[in-house]
Protein backbone atom coordinates (compact mmCIF):
# COMPACT_ATOMS: atom_id res chain seq x y z
CA UNK A 1 0.00 0.00 0.00
CA UNK A 2 1.53 3.42 -1.10
CA UNK A 3 2.58 6.01 1.86
CA UNK A 4 0.36 9.05 1.59
CA UNK A 5 3.99 11.01 2.53
CA UNK A 6 5.39 9.88 -0.77
CA UNK A 7 3.32 11.28 -2.89
CA UNK A 8 4.73 14.71 -3.55
CA UNK A 9 7.68 13.33 -3.99
CA UNK A 10 9.66 13.32 -7.22
CA UNK A 11 10.84 10.10 -8.40
CA UNK A 12 14.53 8.92 -8.16
CA UNK A 13 16.15 10.35 -11.54
CA UNK A 14 19.55 7.70 -11.57
CA UNK A 15 20.86 9.97 -15.01
CA UNK A 16 20.30 13.26 -12.74
CA UNK A 17 22.43 11.45 -9.74
CA UNK A 18 25.06 11.02 -12.34
CA UNK A 19 25.11 13.89 -14.22
CA UNK A 20 25.63 15.97 -10.33
CA UNK A 21 27.91 12.89 -9.46
CA UNK A 22 29.97 13.86 -12.70
CA UNK A 23 30.27 17.57 -11.98
CA UNK A 24 31.49 16.85 -8.34
CA UNK A 25 34.48 14.66 -10.15
CA UNK A 26 34.89 17.35 -12.42
CA UNK A 27 35.29 20.84 -9.94
CA UNK A 28 36.92 18.94 -6.83
CA UNK A 29 39.49 17.18 -9.36
CA UNK A 30 38.80 13.56 -7.80
CA UNK A 31 40.35 11.50 -10.90
CA UNK A 32 43.70 13.24 -10.73
CA UNK A 33 43.63 13.50 -6.99
CA UNK A 34 43.31 10.14 -6.98
CA UNK A 35 46.54 9.45 -9.03
CA UNK A 36 48.71 12.36 -7.78
CA UNK A 37 48.10 11.30 -4.14
CA UNK A 38 49.75 7.59 -5.00
CA UNK A 39 52.45 8.80 -6.96
CA UNK A 40 55.71 7.52 -4.81
CA UNK A 41 53.79 4.04 -5.12
CA UNK A 42 54.82 1.02 -7.12
CA UNK A 43 53.08 2.00 -11.01
CA UNK A 44 50.57 0.15 -12.73
CA UNK A 45 51.56 1.34 -16.57
CA UNK A 46 48.50 1.31 -18.89
CA UNK A 47 48.38 2.52 -22.44
CA UNK A 48 45.35 3.44 -24.12
CA UNK A 49 44.66 1.32 -27.26
CA UNK A 50 43.81 4.76 -28.98
CA UNK A 51 40.36 5.51 -31.03
CA UNK A 52 40.03 7.00 -34.34
CA UNK A 53 37.94 10.18 -34.18
CA UNK A 54 36.90 10.38 -37.72
CA UNK A 55 34.09 7.19 -37.21
CA UNK A 56 31.57 7.83 -34.62
CA UNK A 57 31.75 6.02 -30.89
CA UNK A 58 29.34 3.18 -30.90
CA UNK A 59 27.83 0.72 -27.57
CA UNK A 60 30.95 -1.27 -28.06
CA UNK A 61 33.57 1.59 -26.72
CA UNK A 62 31.76 1.71 -24.23
CA UNK A 63 31.58 -2.06 -23.21
CA UNK A 64 35.55 -2.22 -24.21
CA UNK A 65 35.97 1.31 -21.68
CA UNK A 66 34.24 0.66 -19.26
CA UNK A 67 36.52 -2.76 -18.77
CA UNK A 68 39.52 -0.36 -18.69
CA UNK A 69 38.16 1.99 -16.47
CA UNK A 70 37.04 -0.80 -13.88
CA UNK A 71 40.90 -2.87 -14.12
CA UNK A 72 42.56 0.89 -13.78
CA UNK A 73 40.34 1.95 -10.82
CA UNK A 74 40.91 -1.36 -8.78
CA UNK A 75 44.66 -0.80 -9.28
CA UNK A 76 44.59 2.34 -7.62
CA UNK A 77 42.39 1.55 -4.74
CA UNK A 78 44.62 -1.03 -4.40
CA UNK A 79 47.26 1.35 -3.93
CA UNK A 80 49.12 1.81 -7.04
CA UNK A 81 50.53 4.47 -8.93
CA UNK A 82 47.78 4.27 -12.21
CA UNK A 83 48.42 7.29 -14.65
CA UNK A 84 46.25 6.57 -17.64
CA UNK A 85 46.81 9.30 -20.67
CA UNK A 86 44.31 9.42 -23.78
CA UNK A 87 45.49 8.73 -26.92
CA UNK A 88 44.66 9.53 -30.53
CA UNK A 89 45.18 7.72 -33.75
CA UNK A 90 45.42 9.59 -36.66
CA UNK A 91 47.09 6.81 -38.74
CA UNK A 92 45.94 4.27 -40.88
CA UNK A 93 43.38 3.55 -43.89
CA UNK A 94 40.50 4.18 -42.14
CA UNK A 95 40.99 7.62 -42.25
CA UNK A 96 42.58 7.86 -45.58
CA UNK A 97 39.58 5.56 -47.33
CA UNK A 98 37.26 8.33 -45.88
CA UNK A 99 38.87 11.27 -47.39
CA UNK A 100 39.50 9.75 -50.79
CA UNK A 101 35.75 9.35 -51.01
CA UNK A 102 35.02 13.04 -49.93
CA UNK A 103 37.90 14.04 -52.66
CA UNK A 104 36.79 11.15 -55.86
CA UNK A 105 39.91 9.57 -55.61
CA UNK A 106 39.65 5.74 -56.83
CA UNK A 107 43.01 4.70 -55.99
CA UNK A 108 47.22 5.28 -55.70
CA UNK A 109 47.86 6.78 -58.50
CA UNK A 110 44.78 9.40 -57.90
CA UNK A 111 46.47 10.79 -54.69
CA UNK A 112 49.92 11.25 -55.98
CA UNK A 113 48.50 13.54 -58.35
CA UNK A 114 46.55 15.18 -55.99
CA UNK A 115 49.69 15.54 -54.00
CA UNK A 116 50.51 13.32 -50.69
CA UNK A 117 51.66 16.50 -49.02
CA UNK A 118 47.79 18.25 -49.82
CA UNK A 119 46.30 14.41 -48.69
CA UNK A 120 48.10 14.08 -45.41
CA UNK A 121 46.62 17.71 -44.47
CA UNK A 122 43.00 16.76 -45.30
CA UNK A 123 43.63 13.64 -43.28
CA UNK A 124 45.08 15.40 -40.64
CA UNK A 125 41.53 17.31 -40.79
CA UNK A 126 39.23 15.05 -40.61
CA UNK A 127 40.79 12.86 -38.21
CA UNK A 128 38.84 15.23 -35.71
CA UNK A 129 35.57 15.24 -37.12
CA UNK A 130 34.28 13.35 -34.47
CA UNK A 131 36.57 14.62 -31.68
CA UNK A 132 33.62 16.32 -29.17
CA UNK A 133 31.24 13.43 -29.40
CA UNK A 134 34.42 11.32 -27.81
CA UNK A 135 35.07 13.30 -25.09
CA UNK A 136 31.64 13.59 -24.43
CA UNK A 137 30.99 9.92 -24.40
CA UNK A 138 34.20 9.26 -22.07
CA UNK A 139 33.14 12.19 -19.72
CA UNK A 140 29.53 10.91 -19.83
CA UNK A 141 30.20 7.17 -19.14
CA UNK A 142 32.84 8.19 -15.81
CA UNK A 143 35.87 6.71 -17.98
CA UNK A 144 38.85 7.92 -15.67
CA UNK A 145 41.31 8.96 -18.64
CA UNK A 146 43.71 12.07 -19.03
CA UNK A 147 41.66 13.48 -22.16
CA UNK A 148 43.74 17.30 -21.48
CA UNK A 149 47.24 15.93 -22.44
CA UNK A 150 46.21 13.02 -25.43
CA UNK A 151 49.40 11.53 -27.23
CA UNK A 152 48.34 11.67 -30.83
CA UNK A 153 49.70 9.73 -33.47
CA UNK A 154 50.81 11.82 -36.32
CA UNK A 155 52.76 14.34 -33.99
CA UNK A 156 56.42 14.03 -34.63
CA UNK A 157 57.61 13.16 -30.65
CA UNK A 158 55.20 9.98 -31.32
CA UNK A 159 56.62 8.91 -34.78
CA UNK A 160 60.18 9.55 -33.40
CA UNK A 161 59.57 7.53 -30.24
CA UNK A 162 58.85 4.54 -32.45
CA UNK A 163 61.23 5.13 -34.51
CA UNK A 164 63.61 5.34 -31.66
CA UNK A 165 62.41 1.61 -30.85
CA UNK A 166 63.01 0.40 -34.04
CA UNK A 167 66.58 1.96 -33.97
CA UNK A 168 67.46 -0.05 -30.95
CA UNK A 169 66.17 -3.35 -32.85
CA UNK A 170 68.43 -2.79 -35.51
CA UNK A 171 71.48 -2.45 -33.25
CA UNK A 172 71.10 -5.63 -31.67
CA UNK A 173 70.53 -7.17 -34.99
CA UNK A 174 66.73 -8.01 -34.28
CA UNK A 175 65.69 -6.16 -36.95
CA UNK A 176 65.79 -8.38 -40.83
CA UNK A 177 64.06 -8.11 -44.42
CA UNK A 178 62.10 -10.61 -45.95
CA UNK A 179 59.32 -11.13 -47.94
CA UNK A 180 55.75 -12.46 -46.23
CA UNK A 181 52.58 -13.50 -48.47
CA UNK A 182 49.87 -11.71 -46.98
CA UNK A 183 46.11 -10.65 -48.30
CA UNK A 184 47.09 -7.19 -50.41
CA UNK A 185 44.21 -5.46 -51.48
CA UNK A 186 46.00 -3.70 -55.75
CA UNK A 187 43.50 -0.62 -55.30
CA UNK A 188 44.05 0.22 -51.75
CA UNK A 189 48.09 -0.63 -52.72
CA UNK A 190 48.41 -1.95 -48.82
CA UNK A 191 48.08 -5.54 -46.99
CA UNK A 192 45.47 -6.38 -44.57
CA UNK A 193 44.77 -8.11 -41.64
CA UNK A 194 43.40 -11.27 -40.74
CA UNK A 195 40.34 -9.39 -39.19
CA UNK A 196 40.09 -7.20 -41.64
CA UNK A 197 40.22 -10.13 -44.38
CA UNK A 198 37.47 -11.94 -42.25
CA UNK A 199 35.13 -8.55 -42.85
CA UNK A 200 35.17 -8.97 -47.28
CA UNK A 201 34.37 -12.75 -47.69
CA UNK A 202 31.89 -13.36 -50.26
CA UNK A 203 30.45 -16.12 -52.11
CA UNK A 204 31.43 -16.55 -55.92
CA UNK A 205 31.56 -18.61 -59.06
CA UNK A 206 34.70 -18.72 -60.39
CA UNK A 207 36.33 -21.62 -62.94
CA UNK A 208 38.97 -23.60 -62.06
CA UNK A 209 41.21 -25.07 -64.74
CA UNK A 210 42.63 -28.20 -65.07
CA UNK A 211 46.25 -27.96 -66.54
CA UNK A 212 48.43 -29.89 -68.74
CA UNK A 213 52.46 -29.62 -68.07
CA UNK A 214 54.24 -31.03 -70.61
CA UNK A 215 57.24 -33.01 -69.61
CA UNK A 216 60.46 -32.34 -71.18
CA UNK A 217 61.96 -35.19 -73.32
CA UNK A 218 58.80 -37.18 -73.34
CA UNK A 219 56.59 -37.30 -75.94
CA UNK A 220 52.75 -36.44 -75.60
CA UNK A 221 53.59 -37.29 -71.82
CA UNK A 222 51.73 -34.62 -69.07
CA UNK A 223 51.54 -34.04 -65.83
CA UNK A 224 48.00 -32.59 -64.58
CA UNK A 225 47.60 -29.97 -62.25
CA UNK A 226 44.71 -27.93 -60.70
CA UNK A 227 44.19 -24.27 -59.63
CA UNK A 228 41.15 -22.06 -58.84
CA UNK A 229 43.74 -19.19 -59.68
CA UNK A 230 44.48 -19.15 -63.65
CA UNK A 231 46.30 -16.03 -63.39
CA UNK A 232 49.06 -17.41 -61.04
CA UNK A 233 49.99 -19.72 -64.14
CA UNK A 234 52.64 -17.42 -65.42
CA UNK A 235 54.26 -17.20 -62.18
CA UNK A 236 54.53 -21.42 -62.08
CA UNK A 237 58.24 -22.38 -61.04
CA UNK A 238 57.36 -25.90 -59.70
CA UNK A 239 54.57 -28.71 -59.28
CA UNK A 240 54.71 -30.30 -56.29
CA UNK A 241 52.88 -33.82 -54.89
CA UNK A 242 52.67 -35.72 -51.71
CA UNK A 243 55.97 -38.31 -51.30
CA UNK A 244 53.49 -40.94 -49.97
CA UNK A 245 50.48 -40.54 -52.30
CA UNK A 246 49.47 -43.03 -55.11
CA UNK A 247 49.66 -41.91 -58.30
CA UNK A 248 49.19 -43.18 -61.97
CA UNK A 249 49.77 -42.64 -65.64
CA UNK A 250 47.20 -43.35 -67.91
CA UNK A 251 47.12 -43.38 -71.52
CA UNK A 252 43.87 -41.32 -73.35
CA UNK A 253 42.39 -42.64 -76.60
CA UNK A 254 43.93 -39.43 -78.80
CA UNK A 255 47.30 -40.99 -77.50
CA UNK A 256 48.25 -38.39 -74.51
CA UNK A 257 49.84 -39.76 -71.28
CA UNK A 258 48.67 -38.27 -68.63
CA UNK A 259 49.91 -38.16 -64.72
CA UNK A 260 47.57 -37.41 -61.86
CA UNK A 261 47.06 -39.18 -58.51
CA UNK A 262 44.65 -42.62 -58.41
CA UNK A 263 42.65 -41.52 -56.52
CA UNK A 264 41.73 -38.52 -58.54
CA UNK A 265 41.03 -40.45 -61.95
CA UNK A 266 37.15 -39.56 -61.68
CA UNK A 267 38.02 -36.32 -62.50
CA UNK A 268 39.32 -37.29 -66.51
CA UNK A 269 36.42 -36.61 -69.31
CA UNK A 270 37.83 -39.18 -71.17
CA UNK A 271 38.13 -42.84 -71.85
CA UNK A 272 41.85 -43.96 -70.34
CA UNK A 273 43.92 -46.70 -69.61
CA UNK A 274 46.20 -47.20 -66.80
CA UNK A 275 50.13 -47.68 -67.71
CA UNK A 276 52.28 -47.67 -64.72
CA UNK A 277 51.47 -46.95 -61.30
CA UNK A 278 53.94 -45.13 -58.72
CA UNK A 279 54.31 -42.57 -55.55
CA UNK A 280 55.14 -39.13 -55.64
CA UNK A 281 58.55 -40.11 -54.46
CA UNK A 282 59.40 -41.81 -58.00
CA UNK A 283 58.45 -38.31 -59.53
CA UNK A 284 60.28 -36.22 -57.40
CA UNK A 285 63.14 -34.41 -60.12
CA UNK A 286 60.94 -34.65 -63.33
CA UNK A 287 61.34 -32.01 -65.02
CA UNK A 288 58.40 -30.25 -67.12
CA UNK A 289 57.94 -27.52 -69.77
CA UNK A 290 56.92 -23.81 -67.97
CA UNK A 291 53.20 -23.51 -68.98
CA UNK A 292 54.95 -19.31 -69.94
CA UNK A 293 58.36 -18.79 -71.11
CA UNK A 294 59.59 -15.85 -68.26
CA UNK A 295 63.02 -16.21 -68.24
CA UNK A 296 63.18 -14.72 -64.89
CA UNK A 297 61.28 -17.51 -63.52
CA UNK A 298 64.34 -19.94 -64.93
CA UNK A 299 66.90 -21.43 -62.85
CA UNK A 300 68.76 -24.85 -62.10
CA UNK A 301 65.82 -25.89 -59.55
CA UNK A 302 63.01 -24.33 -61.25
CA UNK A 303 59.94 -26.15 -63.07
CA UNK A 304 60.40 -29.77 -61.68
CA UNK A 305 57.93 -31.88 -60.07
CA UNK A 306 59.18 -31.51 -56.37
CA UNK A 307 57.73 -33.05 -52.76
CA UNK A 308 55.21 -30.78 -50.96
CA UNK A 309 53.95 -32.12 -47.47
CA UNK A 310 51.06 -29.32 -48.18
CA UNK A 311 49.39 -31.63 -50.75
CA UNK A 312 46.13 -33.17 -50.00
CA UNK A 313 43.37 -34.84 -51.91
CA UNK A 314 40.94 -33.00 -50.85
CA UNK A 315 40.35 -31.45 -54.15
CA UNK A 316 42.18 -31.23 -57.32
CA UNK A 317 44.21 -33.75 -59.22
CA UNK A 318 47.37 -34.63 -56.07
CA UNK A 319 49.84 -32.30 -58.16
CA UNK A 320 49.96 -28.37 -56.68
CA UNK A 321 50.61 -25.75 -59.22
CA UNK A 322 53.37 -23.76 -57.28
CA UNK A 323 53.87 -19.93 -58.03
CA UNK A 324 56.14 -18.66 -55.02
CA UNK A 325 55.04 -15.18 -54.72
CA UNK A 326 51.25 -16.08 -54.39
CA UNK A 327 50.73 -18.56 -51.71
CA UNK A 328 52.09 -19.12 -48.09
CA UNK A 329 52.94 -22.36 -48.60
CA UNK A 330 54.40 -22.08 -52.41
CA UNK A 331 56.49 -19.66 -50.73
CA UNK A 332 57.66 -21.73 -47.61
CA UNK A 333 58.54 -23.91 -50.92
CA UNK A 334 60.34 -21.69 -52.80
CA UNK A 335 62.50 -20.49 -50.20
CA UNK A 336 63.73 -23.69 -48.71
CA UNK A 337 64.20 -25.31 -52.49
CA UNK A 338 65.85 -22.12 -54.10
CA UNK A 339 63.65 -21.27 -56.34
CA UNK A 340 63.54 -17.66 -58.22
CA UNK A 341 61.50 -15.61 -56.24
CA UNK A 342 60.16 -12.71 -58.61
CA UNK A 343 56.99 -11.08 -59.22
CA UNK A 344 54.70 -11.76 -62.57
CA UNK A 345 52.62 -8.89 -61.02
CA UNK A 346 52.58 -5.32 -59.59
CA UNK A 347 50.87 -4.06 -56.41
CA UNK A 348 48.60 -2.73 -58.85
CA UNK A 349 47.27 -5.84 -59.57
CA UNK A 350 48.31 -5.83 -63.11
CA UNK A 351 51.12 -7.92 -65.01
CA UNK A 352 54.42 -6.61 -65.62
CA UNK A 353 56.22 -6.42 -68.43
CA UNK A 354 58.02 -9.91 -68.44
CA UNK A 355 54.78 -11.86 -68.90
CA UNK A 356 54.59 -10.31 -72.12
CA UNK A 357 51.25 -11.04 -73.94
CA UNK A 358 49.65 -10.30 -70.87
CA UNK A 359 51.40 -7.36 -69.75
CA UNK A 360 49.27 -4.09 -68.14
CA UNK A 361 46.26 -6.56 -67.70
CA UNK A 362 44.54 -6.86 -64.16
CA UNK A 363 44.85 -10.36 -63.07
CA UNK A 364 41.26 -10.97 -62.77
CA UNK A 365 40.67 -9.69 -65.64
CA UNK A 366 43.25 -11.86 -67.49
CA UNK A 367 42.01 -14.60 -66.49
CA UNK A 368 40.08 -15.58 -69.50
CA UNK A 369 42.70 -14.63 -72.12
CA UNK A 370 44.83 -17.22 -70.14
CA UNK A 371 42.53 -19.77 -70.45
CA UNK A 372 42.09 -19.29 -74.13
CA UNK A 373 45.67 -19.34 -74.90
CA UNK A 374 46.46 -22.36 -73.14
CA UNK A 375 43.49 -23.75 -74.83
CA UNK A 376 44.65 -22.55 -78.54
CA UNK A 377 48.06 -24.66 -77.05
CA UNK A 378 46.85 -27.75 -75.94
CA UNK A 379 47.33 -27.40 -72.39
CA UNK A 380 43.45 -26.51 -71.09
CA UNK A 381 42.85 -30.24 -69.83
CA UNK A 382 39.40 -28.67 -68.74
CA UNK A 383 37.81 -26.21 -66.82
CA UNK A 384 35.31 -26.66 -63.99
CA UNK A 385 33.11 -24.27 -62.32
CA UNK A 386 33.43 -24.11 -58.56
CA UNK A 387 31.58 -22.13 -56.08
CA UNK A 388 33.51 -20.83 -52.84
CA UNK A 389 34.03 -18.11 -50.47
CA UNK A 390 36.89 -15.38 -51.82
CA UNK A 391 38.05 -12.57 -49.48
CA UNK A 392 37.32 -8.82 -51.30
CA UNK A 393 38.37 -5.98 -49.23
CA UNK A 394 36.08 -4.55 -47.10
CA UNK A 395 36.73 -1.03 -47.91
CA UNK A 396 36.46 -1.22 -51.41
CA UNK A 397 35.62 -4.71 -52.86
CA UNK A 398 38.16 -5.29 -55.17
CA UNK A 399 39.28 -8.79 -54.81
CA UNK A 400 42.50 -9.77 -52.56
CA UNK A 401 45.76 -11.02 -53.86
CA UNK A 402 47.26 -13.70 -51.68
CA UNK A 403 51.02 -11.91 -52.57
CA UNK A 404 54.60 -11.52 -51.61
CA UNK A 405 55.36 -8.11 -50.10
CA UNK A 406 59.07 -7.04 -48.55
CA UNK A 407 58.79 -6.37 -45.46
CA UNK A 408 60.47 -5.89 -41.82
CA UNK A 409 60.45 -8.31 -39.10
CA UNK A 410 62.03 -8.78 -35.98
CA UNK A 411 63.64 -11.59 -34.60
CA UNK A 412 61.69 -12.46 -31.51
CA UNK A 413 63.59 -16.27 -31.20
CA UNK A 414 66.73 -14.13 -29.94
CA UNK A 415 64.85 -12.68 -27.41
CA UNK A 416 62.34 -15.64 -26.45
CA UNK A 417 63.55 -16.45 -23.56
CA UNK A 418 63.72 -12.86 -22.21
CA UNK A 419 60.04 -12.52 -23.11
CA UNK A 420 58.55 -15.66 -21.39
CA UNK A 421 61.09 -14.82 -18.40
CA UNK A 422 59.34 -10.98 -18.14
CA UNK A 423 55.73 -12.19 -18.84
Amino acid sequence: MKNSNDSNKLPLSFPRMEEELLSFWEQEKIFEKSVTARKNKKHFVFFEGPPTANGRPGVHHVEARSFKDVILRYKTMRGYFVPRRAGWDTHGLPVEVQVEKELGLKNKKDIEQYGVAAFNKKCKESVWTYKDLWEQLTSRMGFWIDMVHPYITYENSYIESLWSVIKEFAKRGYLYEDYKVIPFCPRCGTPLSSHEVALGYKDVKEDSVYVAFKIKGKDEEYILAWTTTPWTLPGNVALAVGEKINYVKVKLQDGRKLILSKEKLKILKDEYKIVEEFTGKNLVGIEYEPPYDVKELQNENSHKIVSGDFVSMEEGTGIVHTAVMYGEDDYNLGKKLNLPRIHTVGQDGKFLEIVGKFKGIFVKNAEELIRQDLKDRGLLYKIEKIEHSYPFCWRCSTPLLYYAINSWFIRVSKIRDKLVKEN
